[in-house]
């Protein structure tokens, strides 16, 4: 990611997910340390109530002493107290990491998407952006979440070995010796886990971005009769990815059977040698309920340890696909000291010829759609082959690219309508330009017609609307943000002539003193342009307005008149 700098100082470092993870941690590292403190609290307490709950039993049963049965009643009574406050505060601050971590992976998921822009398609597939804002930040926000509980169990468990090797060497082994070959035989379980949920996971972003394609083109595919063929191929994915969850369940399976066998089988053993220690007299009846309830209690902890594993695991899988698309390059190269930003001037294609006056509405007529297409692109900065346009003769890989899509704005058929309500998707900033924009994309009758007018909660992608009204409204949109230089590609092609005349005499008083670029071969566009630009193979062959190319151009008549 050298050629996108990060969006703040403390950006994380994306060479692996472990690092990942830990940069995460820091920027909660306050949030993160309380709740690994209020968790070793709330464990350390739970491992004393055994050795308290034996001191009353001796203290009430073998030397009935009701002064120190009292007085170890208290302590256990105090003991409950600072449990039940520090795991209220250790669960608060659990939710606050899991939340912090899971939605900074948003954020930093969403920056590189804005950072990517148009290089986003190209380099990723829609379903690996889902999947990371839906599953992986989930798996994401539990390996943070865990980490206080797997500290706190790991002290809890160094605590509960200490208090048996100093009550009784034979049992604080069997503790000491025995939780490694617990956490050894879960280790040889997370492993074929770790690969399968890596491998689950990628057909899962696959399988995703099949869907969004499908959603997006149903209407195509029903029009050339390939729904047909296009379900029945999702479907023989999803079986494929229904029989890689079940393998992955399966050594879930093993795995949630070990938390509760393997800890289990520790409790028997435990309670079987301290019930034959207490017989032979070498300790007394409270250490034996002691020991009982110490066994009773590290089924919690060691259950914790292989859930902290399970889990870290599956952030560590998720982690890796963040940082994979943390790692994803734009073809666009920011430059390292970008130029100060020149004042208003002519914009330059140098590929193609194409000069657009500053002030002027010019429209761009090619012979093949495409290459308007392309001009817009490089006219916009959104290629690296578009290396070469300039802006009053500074180029625009010199500038901030910040700078370069607040003063171009390219507007073109790909561009969607956001879910809301409409006044927030046309005039997000506020500037009540709205109506005029409307008037002047001849949009008023679409807003009148919804039931609450700009105020009207505009469905997914827009699909409530027809294909032309979604092209005014987003012609709309793009006149409400008055850039300096606004190119529309093609911004009149799905309505009908009568509209598209009434847009053609409006946008120029709409743009008045900025610079307008329209790609289009419609002769009501082109001929309330004040200059016309014809292009062939990709290259400007005729320049004039556009009744000077009818006279003086056949190539350009037969193109803009479909002749």
């Amino acid at each position: 990611m050298r050629d996108l700098p990060p969006a703040d100082p403390g950006a994380p470092d994306h060479r692996s997910a472990t690092r990942y993870l830990g940069w995460l941690a820091r920027r909660t590292w306050v949030s993160v340390g309380a709740a690994i403190f209020f968790a070793v609290v709330w464990m350390v307490c739970q491992a004393f109530v055994p050795a308290v709950v034996g001191k009353a039993i001796d203290a009430g049963l073998t030397h009935r002493d009701g002064r120190r049965l009292l007085v170890w009643s208290m302590v256990l009574l105090g003991l409950g107290l600072v449990q039940i406050g520090a795991g209220l505060l250790r669960h608060r601050r659990a939710v606050f990491n899991w939340l912090a971590a899971a939605y900074r992976t948003v954020q930093v998921a969403v920056r590189q998407a804005g950072r990517l822009g148009v290089a986003l398609p190209r380099r990723l597939d829609a379903g690996e952006v889902v999947a990371i804002g839906t599953a992986d930040i989930t798996h994401i926000g539990n390996a943070i979440d865990i980490t206080a509980r797997g500290v706190g169990s790991i002290v809890a468990v160094l605590t509960v070995a200490t208090i048996l090797l100093v009550t009784s060497v034979p049992l604080g082994l069997v503790v000491v010796l025995g939780i490694p070959v617990l956490m050894a035989v879960v280790g040889l379980l997370i492993r074929p886990l770790h690969r399968r949920q890596q491998a689950y996971r990628e057909q899962q972003g696959r399988l995703t971005g099949r869907a969004t394609d499908l959603v997006g083109g149903l209407r195509v595919l029903r029009g050339v009769g390939g729904e047909p063929v296009m379900s029945a191929r999702y479907r023989a994915e999803s079986q494929t990815l229904r029989a890689a969850g079940l393998h992955v369940a399966r050594v879930e399976a093993l795995l949630d059977a070990a938390q509760v066998l393997l800890p289990g089988i520790f409790l028997v053993l435990v309670t079987w040698l301290g019930a034959r220690f207490a017989i032979s007299g070498r300790i007394t009846v409270g250490q034996l309920v002691s020991f009982y309830g110490y066994a009773a209690f590290l089924v919690s902890p060691l259950r914790q340890l292989t859930e902290t594993i399970d889990k870290v695991t599956r952030g560590h899988v998720s982690g890796r696909r963040v940082v994979s698309m943390l790692g994803v390059r734009s073809d666009l190269r920011r430059p390292v000291r970008p130029i100060p930003a020149p004042e208003r001037g002519d914009l330059v294609d140098r590929v193609s010829g194409v000069v657009v006056r500053r002030g002027m509405v010019t429209a761009i007529a090619a012979a093949l759609p495409a290459d308007a297409v392309a001009i817009a692109d490089r006219l916009g900065h959104y290629t690296a082959s578009g290396a070469g346009t300039m802006l009053a003769g500074v180029p625009l890989k010199d500038l901030d690219l910040a700078t370069v899509r607040e003063r171009i704005l390219v507007a073109d058929n790909d561009a969607r309508l956001f879910s809301g309500p409409l006044r927030e998707d046309l005039d997000p900033q506020g500037t009540g330009r709205a109506f005029e924009a409307l008037a002047a994309a001849s949009a008023t009758d679409v807003v009148e017609a919804l039931p609450d007018g700009l105020d009207s909660e505009v469905a997914e992608r827009g699909r409530s609307f027809s294909g032309g009204q979604q092209q005014r409204l987003r012609l709309a949109r793009a006149l409400v943000a008055d850039p300096e230089i606004l190119v529309l590609v093609e911004p009149t092609s799905a309505v009908d002539a009568h509209t598209e005349a009434r847009i053609a005499d409006r946008l120029a008083a709409a743009r008045s003193g900025r610079t307008t670029v329209v790609c289009s071969t419609s002769p009501l566009v082109l001929d309330r342009a004040d200059h016309v630009l014809y292009v062939e193979d990709g290259v400007v062959v005729a320049e004039g307005t556009h009744r000077e190319l009818l006279d003086g151009s056949f190539a350009y008549a037969r193109t803009v008149l479909r002749e």
